[in-house]
């Protein structure tokens, strides 16, 4: 297992997150996973045992039972709290209330002490706002979770699902005020799906904030279980829960360069389109969803795949994002205002 920093911080995180979106199966949740304790608790221990030290959450995951058997699992695992991330977020509707949802102040400091309740902890290490609100000022959410830590209730504070551009103005409003910058992005991302790469990657690059990828095999797409005329594996989660929406014409020219790939070397699809993923210097863990324990071990050893530059190529060729403006004019005036090479 590799590790990498939090952003730009001085912490240490697995480049595979466990993801518990698993775990639970209360109320929609069960589309997407019912694992309980028992095999919960067998799923940390394992991810741990080889190597895992980041785990992720969400307040609305089961209703909060994911968040529970989350935290008794970690408890079960007789690991020292200290040697776990824990991630989890905020955003969602968690009760009937008008202001059960959003990342408003108030929602804001009532999720964080609901989440420590359901977690069985006194902190939480990453908290994320899980989704751009469209009502509440930016300055209010960066404020509330700026309170969070000088609190000591959160450690990091981070943001997902959300555009370039309010992810930069959040981060201009921190710096501006002096309050907690967020330091990492979970966003979609896969071989299939590339557009992150146009407005966020070179963001994220620029000020040095840590990638999250969620759903790397696009909702088990890529992995190579699935036929062109939409068949599947029995009791795959597409079957209910069609997530997140992907180019299938696209998906499978990038399927068959994956499949090559993986034969030749006698892996999984699935495997190499993890590889493909940690193999971009921009992301910093992909977060990974089991509902047994074999998943898991397939996912975990694509982290002892090591991509050639040949591979790597003819993987970003089949899946190249089609030209879009600004980015085919920048690409354009760059070219004709580049220096002539010097004469020798």
């Amino acid at each position: 297992m590799r590790y990498r920093t939090l952003g730009n911080t001085g912490l240490h995180v697995s480049e595979i997150c466990l993801g518990t979106m698993t775990f639970g199966g209360r109320g929609f949740w069960s589309a997407i996973g019912g694992l309980d304790q028992s095999l919960a608790d067998r799923i940390v221990g394992r991810a741990l045992e080889a190597g895992v030290n980041f785990i992720d959450t969400a307040d609305v995951y089961s209703e909060g039972l994911s968040e529970e058997i989350t935290g008794q699992a970690m408890r079960n695992s007789g690991r020292a709290r200290t040697e776990i991330v824990l991630a989890t977020k905020v955003f969602g509707p968690t009760g009937p209330g008008i202001n059960d949802r959003g990342a408003s102040r108030g929602h804001i400091l009532d999720g964080v002490k609901a989440s420590l309740k359901r977690l069985g902890t006194d902190y939480i290490d990453l908290y994320q706002v899980h989704a751009l609100d469209q009502i509440t000022p930016l300055e209010e959410t960066v404020r509330a979770l700026d309170d969070l830590v000088r609190q000591g209730h959160v450690r990091y504070v981070g943001v997902s699902n959300w555009s370039a551009w309010s992810l930069m103005k959040a981060l201009g409003i921190a710096e501006r005020q002096g309050w907690t910058r967020p330091v990492t992005l979970q966003a979609y991302y896969t071989i299939a799906g590339r557009d992150l790469e146009r407005e966020l990657v070179p963001l994220l690059q620029a000020e040095k904030l840590g990638l999250m990828v969620w759903s790397p095999l696009a909702g088990g797409l890529l992995s190579g279980k699935f036929t062109r005329d939409g068949q599947g594996p029995a009791g795959a989660r597409r079957a209910s829960f069609d997530f997140p929406p992907v180019n299938r014409e696209r998906l499978f020219e990038c399927l068959d360069a994956l499949r090559k790939v993986a034969d030749a070397r006698g892996v999984s699809v699935a495997r190499i389109a993890l590889a493909y993923v940690l193999a971009k210097p921009f992301v910093m863990s992909i977060i990974i969803g089991a509902k047994t324990l074999e998943q898991l071990e397939d996912n975990l050893a694509a982290t002892e795949v090591r991509l050639t530059a040949e591979e790597m190529a003819v993987l970003d060729q089949v899946s190249a994002l089609p030209p879009e403006y600004p980015g085919w004019m920048l690409e354009f005036q760059h070219a004709r205002s580049r220096l002539p090479e010097p004469k020798s």
